[in-house]
């Protein structure tokens, strides 16, 4: 696939590389230190950013073009890269809803801005193991003698191993929800490389430890001022992950049929490349592939709508954030099916020799079930159901962990009695 969009050769060329050694890395469970860090030279985590700040300007659908092609060559990268682009996406939010703001707060957003047009990587230190995230963080932000200290233990913590700073949930004193970021590179910051999923298995999701991590005042964001559709943009990442791994199956499965040699004497023809049957069966990968990427640059195109909505009124940005929630949740329930069955069905073109391990087919069908996995499809089918039978807004910030005797699991979600819109919208 050949984009063309106005980003320098060099990205491009860059993303062509990731793929050379996508295989080994997957064997070896070996982090794509070096090759992240070429993508971020090259630029990818300035798409978004505009060209006044350094970045190429690119709207959603532009940024996820590149992306789709980033995730067909290594689908661990562009999950890697979700927790920087949501923090991304809330400066420019930012930037526009504090162009009236005290010149403190414009300096802060401009300033990082630049950290970000220099390069410098996002991590995501969101999810806690057990009781914690259940509707109240049990990471802490307290007063120090060196300003504000965190502590706590996260996990799932995507591309902060890999970071200069994380993207932090925690609570102050008060019991406030906060975003915070902490630099990585400090000794109260421990990341652990403990993920131990069978797939997207170079994400390095694991265990954060923070102990008396500083964080600048400044930093302190209350989480519900981030900009309203943050949810909807990490599941857009793990659809970007889903088409990406549908593009990649596709791709083995036509170049591994060209190239084989040996069929069945019951086979339709002598040479695999014209059998029917087989053309099939690659035909109906290939059409899973482009059903994912047409879904996902749906997707993206609601982000844009959201992401403009930002010079709008507030019901206008909760409308938009709700159209994106619920068209990020109606694509992974259209899409989880269609694509792992799709991924079985490369080894219907290839017979006995497509479950050799050197060629580790079954990476597609790991990957694809692992981001299926994540935030389960099965509520984002209720939501939806919901809002068409009911006109129940969807819940657009949400929380994992274990419940405890004061938060009981309801369908109102954590914030409280869900809005109600118009049904069938």
């Amino acid at each position: 696939m050949n984009i063309q969009l106005p980003v320098p050769q060099d990205l491009r060329e860059t993303i062509a590389r990731v793929g050379l050694r996508a295989l080994d890395r997957e064997r070896s469970r070996e982090l794509a230190r070096t090759e992240v860090r070429d993508l971020v030279s090259a630029g990818i985590g300035r798409l978004r950013l505009p060209r006044s700040a350094g970045g190429f300007g690119l709207d959603w659908v532009a940024s996820t073009e590149i992306l789709l092609e980033l995730a067909a060559q290594d689908s661990n990268i562009p999950q890697v890269l979700r927790g920087h682009f949501a923090v991304q996406e809330d400066l420019l939010w930012r930037a526009d809803a504090e162009s009236d703001a005290a010149p403190d707060a414009r300096d802060l957003v401009q300033r990082w801005l630049a950290r970000l047009a220099a390069g410098e990587l996002v991590g995501n230190a969101w999810t806690e193991p057990g009781k914690g995230g259940f509707h109240q963080s049990g990471t802490v932000v307290s007063e120090s003698t060196d300003g504000h200290v965190v502590n706590g233990v996260k996990y799932y913590t995507t591309g902060a191993i890999f970071a200069d700073w994380l993207d932090v949930t925690a609570r102050d004193a008060a019991g406030r929800e906060l975003a915070v970021l902490v630099r990585r590179d400090q000794s109260g910051v421990e990341i652990d490389d403990d993920w131990d999923g069978f797939g997207q298995r170079t994400t390095g999701s694991g265990t954060a430890r923070l102990t008396d991590a500083v964080v600048e005042e400044a930093e302190l964001r209350g989480l519900n001022d981030r900009f309203p559709y943050q949810t909807a943009l990490y599941q857009h990442f793990l659809l970007i992950v889903l088409a990406g791994v549908s593009e990649a199956a596709a791709r083995d499965a036509a170049a591994l049929l060209h190239e084989r040699s040996r069929t069945f004497s019951h086979a339709n023809t002598r040479t695999p490349r014209t059998d029917p049957q087989l053309l099939q069966a690659v035909g109906e990968i290939d059409a899973v592939a482009a059903l994912a990427r047409a879904q996902v640059l749906a997707t993206a195109a609601s982000l844009d709508a959201a992401s403009a909505a930002r010079s709008s009124t507030e019901g206008a940005q909760i409308e938009a954030a709700n159209a994106v929630e619920l068209a990020t949740g109606r694509a992974q329930v259209a899409l989880h099916r269609p694509v792992l069955e799709a991924l079985t069905r490369v080894f219907d073109v290839l017979g006995a020799s497509g479950v050799s391990q050197s060629r580790s087919l079954d990476r597609h069908w790991r990957n694809a079930r692992t981001v299926t996995s994540h935030n389960p499809w099965v509520y984002k089918a209720r939501i939806a159901g919901d809002h068409r039978v009911n006109g129940t807004a969807p819940v657009r910030l949400w929380s994992v962990g274990e419940p405890d005797a004061a938060h009981t699991p309801s369908a109102e979600g954590p914030t409280g009695a869900p809005e109600k819109v118009t049904p069938g919208a």
